[in-house]
């Protein structure tokens, strides 16, 4: 799993390639807390369009995302959702909680 980030203005967009699971849940949060900490934007946008498999743990960055970005008043849009990721983000309930692309 590779997470490709950039910043311009108060925006923050990031890239997620490959699984999103267990064994790579913890580098994707420690990069986006990095990020979002140097870059304090006001719109997170996460692009999960490289995400090959999501299981439960992709859940967690997505609610560790959202609650970064009200901690700073911001906004939270993940863009281009894979079927098998969006399955498991609505069965999570998570659709209600954040906006899904």
């Amino acid at each position: 799993m590779a997470i490709t980030c950039t910043g311009e203005g108060r925006t923050l967009y990031a890239v997620l390639d490959g699984e999103l699971d267990h064994h790579r849940a913890r580098e994707i949060l420690a990069e986006l807390d990095r990020q979002i900490d140097l870059e304090l934007p006001r719109r997170l946008t996460l692009d999960l369009g490289g995400v090959s498999f999501m299981d439960s743990s992709g859940i967690a960055v997505l609610l560790r995302a959202s609650r970064r970005m009200k901690e700073l008043d911001g906004t939270l849009r993940v863009v281009h959702v894979p079927q098998q990721a969006a399955k498991v983000l609505r069965a999570a309930g998570l659709d209600k909680l954040m906006e899904l692309e």
